[in-house]
């Protein structure tokens, strides 16, 4: 399945230390997971995606290069990333399950100055598009230009925050964290309905459950669900890693080097990118990430599956099915030095 990572720095960095240059960069894992092993598709070569900002002022939203080539075997791509730099980066390797083969269908999407990207899958997404494309306005179901339930998640949640009363046209960005946050929430709240309609008794209903890892970016803040409609199961997979920089200590091997407890740089993956333990914390399930002014808070999905129990546990099982699991790092319980400590705000939690 399909894996994504983001990059939120105070300086920018050039995009081969992200995309190539490490040993368990995002390119290397679409063709050599050791972390999060899918047995069913073990080599996600159905495309890929970078978007990314410059600080070009003329230019409205991120500039993105997709393709459907393997994007270990794209020499555009390695060019590319060996010549940019940016402080805010999006990037995603697929292995489809909705929608053909083409760029079309490849992530990053993006709408003006918006970025989103999915990992996961939408559970009877062929029997829900129909309601999702019903209570869309017409500007965002014309859009949708491929096949993917990606896509069509990322129309409905434009038709959210404008509903919400935000332009997604806006060109300067900058939504506010809390707005994008209330429009994620919103979508994954309306996903959940549409599903709740179905006709259960129908022999081609599905009872397994969404994966809706989001990642939505105004340029601004940053915003990511790490989300399972089940109370019992884990989500895919969800990591983040913040420091001082991240740094090549020798080549192909790449450390988050944490000075004065700085959080200059913030990472986000569905598997990490280096194999230090502690360079990566897991994001708890049904839990939505935001990034805001280099800060990350937490804050939990308070609805129907919400587990307060953390000893409880989840199982793994139908996650690692999907080839969206892998060993879990740190979790946030175990936070101690040189990973900053979290503060409670709320039914929030804060790294600082």
């Amino acid at each position: 399945m399909c894996r994504f990572l983001i990059f939120k720095g105070k300086e920018d960095i050039r995009l081969s230390h992200l995309l190539t240059r490490p040993a368990h960069s995002i390119i290397n894992q679409s063709y050599d997971s050791r972390l999060r092993l899918d047995l069913r598709r073990p080599i996600n070569g159905d495309g890929f995606g970078v978007g990314y900002y410059t600080d070009d002022k003329d230019n409205e939203g991120p500039c993105v290069f997709r393709a459907i080539t393997p994007a270990w075997n794209n020499q555009n791509l390695e060019t590319l990333a060996e010549k940019t730099k940016s402080s805010l980066v999006f990037a995603h390797v697929r292995a489809s399950t909705y929608g053909s083969l083409s760029e079309t269908n490849c992530h990053p999407f993006t709408y003006h100055q918006l970025m989103f990207m999915h990992n996961g899958g939408v559970s009877n997404f062929s029997k829900i598009k129909r309601r999702i494309i019903n209570h869309l306005k017409e500007k965002y179901f014309l859009y949708i230009q491929g096949g993917t339930d990606s896509e069509v998640c990322f129309a409905l949640f434009l038709d959210c925050l404008d509903k919400l009363g935000f332009d997604p046209k806006k060109p300067c960005g900058n939504f506010g964290a809390e707005n994008l946050r209330a429009a994620l929430l919103q979508t994954i709240n309306l996903l959940k309905e549409f599903s709740n309609e179905l006709d259960k008794s129908d022999p081609t209903y599905s009872y397994e459950p969404s994966l809706l890892n989001f990642a939505v970016t105004d340029s601004s803040s940053v915003v990511i669900s790490r989300y399972i409609t089940s109370k019992t199961q884990e989500a895919a997979s969800l990591h983040f890693s913040c420091g001082s920089s991240f740094s090549e200590y020798e080549p192909g091997q790449y450390v988050m080097e944490r000075e004065d407890r700085k959080q200059d740089v913030i990472m986000v993956a569905s598997e990490p990118l280096t194999f230090e333990r502690k360079d990566w914390i897991t994001v708890p399930t049904n839990t939505v990430l935001t990034i805001k002014n280099q800060t990350v808070l937490f804050h939990p999905i308070l609805d129907e599956y919400y587990q307060p129990d953390l000893l409880r546990g989840r199982s793994s099982d139908f996650a690692a099915s999907k080839g969206l699991m892998g060993p879990v790092p740190v979790s946030i319980s175990d936070l101690s030095s040189p990973v900053p400590p979290l503060e409670r705000e709320g039914r929030s939690s804060r790294v600082h």
